[in-house]
């Protein structure tokens, strides 16, 4: 089963943490219907979820559809603010450093501390969910139906969502049951959810990583890091409902809205050489003719969310992402897995406008314009001669605007 759980309400004030900064947030509390009109005025994200599922899929078993009226009142959203078990114990994994609270290079980190998360979810969405029961291929041709990347797992069992359906699940699929293009893969065709969580997942279930509306987006980075996570579902704790699924693209367009109301760091005109940001070691890529099987092991083995393209001479000339590969399930293609990454990429031809690029000696304040402007979830960081040197993910770009001025150990290449 596919459901979706719609949301609708009016415009609310963004709520600000007690204590107040000096940076120019003053005038929001002002102006409640600012922060909705200046980030949606932009395009939406692609990857939101933002659409309904063909009613094809839809059953009488669903969810409770999700409502935000309680947070009508800041009485009301005062009760669900205090953090659960989770989110306490994930802030203290680290102190603040006394410097960061009052220093120019904390700024964007206590700029996201005096946001909550539900100041970015959109005044009106729509959310993709889909009930364990509900069989994986219909499933992923669900997603490319309706241009998202993920979805809620809800098991009416248990009354409450499980977990996530990505495309590396599609990805963890191929990848262990394709045997040849003239072998039907069972598992794909037959499966539900619900078996391939346990084949998967076998004893390992953990409990699906979310986060309140009314944590600040400073928890929400830091989850997301920490975790190595793409996605992390809003859910309100109260009624149990999906509002939304954040992402790091939202949280850092979100930011740099507002970026040009606040003072800049000096780490902002820095180069990326000179911060260290990125990974610049042992970079996973393929080739043109790689076939598509072997890129899928790729993902799989290296745990990395896009491959650079290299040519025979060293210049990288496309990237093959994981999100390219959800296209398998939408031209039905992915019963032949032997055909090279060139063939599988023909289908974006038109509108694919080439691989977005940096260099290492780019200061980072380029580095964030550039990645929020293309819409990408990385930049590949080239050389003169356009050969691959390292890759740059939003990633580590949150990382270095707001977790490590707020004394949070830098975090491991990610990976999902």
């Amino acid at each position: 089963m596919v459901s979706a759980s719609g949301l609708s309400s009016s415009p609310s004030t963004p709520t600000q943490v007690t204590k107040q900064h000096t940076f120019p947030l003053e005038s929001y509390k002002h102006e409640p219907e600012r922060l909705e009109n200046r980030i949606y005025a932009s395009s939406s994200p692609p990857d939101t979820g933002q659409r309904y599922c063909p009613s094809s899929f839809q059953s009488a078993a669903r969810p409770p559809s999700a409502s935000p009226t309680h947070y009508a009142s800041p009485r009301t959203a005062a009760l669900a603010a205090a953090p659960g078990p989770a989110e306490a114990g994930m802030l203290e994994k680290f102190e603040l450093e006394e410097e960061a609270e009052d220093s120019e290079s904390g700024v964007y980190m206590r700029f996201m501390r005096s946001h909550k998360c539900y100041d970015i979810v959109p005044t009106s969405s729509k959310l993709v969910v889909f009930d364990t029961t509900l069989q994986v291929k219909k499933a992923f041709f669900a997603l490319v139906a309706n241009g998202v990347r993920a979805a809620p797992l809800w098991e009416s069992k248990k009354q409450s969502f499980v977990g996530m359906l990505t495309i590396t699940d599609f990805i963890n699929i191929l990848h262990r049951y394709y045997k040849s293009p003239m072998v039907q893969i069972y598992e794909l065709e037959e499966h539900k959810i619900e078996t391939w969580r346990e084949l998967y997942l076998q004893e390992t279930f953990k409990p699906l990583v979310n986060i309140s509306p009314d944590a600040s987006l400073f928890d929400a980075v830091y989850s997301l890091i920490k975790n190595k996570i793409h996605r992390l579902p809003v859910i309100d704790p109260i009624s149990g409902n999906a509002l939304y699924i954040l992402t790091h693209k939202r949280i850092l367009k979100f930011l740099q809205l507002f970026m040009s109301d606040m003072p800049k760091p000096a780490f902002m005109k820095q180069n990326l050489d000179a911060l260290g940001i990125g990974t610049y070691h042992n970079i996973a890529f393929i080739h043109p003719d790689t076939p598509i099987i072997k890129a899928l092991n790729v993902f799989v083995e290296r745990r990395v969310s896009a491959l650079p393209v290299v040519d025979e001479s060293g210049k990288v000339v496309d990237i093959y992402s994981k999100f390219d590969v959800i296209n398998l399930a939408a031209e039905k293609t992915y019963n032949n897995l032997d055909i090279t990454v060139t063939q599988a990429l023909q289908h974006r031809s038109q509108y694919f406008e080439g691989v977005v690029k940096c260099s290492k000696l780019e200061i980072l304040e380029t580095i964030v314009d550039r990645i929020v402007r293309a819409e990408v979830h990385r930049l590949v960081v080239v050389n003169e001669a356009d050969s691959i040197v390292g890759i740059i993910s939003l990633s580590d770009i949150l990382q270095a605007l707001i977790l490590t001025p707020a004394g949070a150990k830098q975090k491991e290449a990610e990976t999902e």
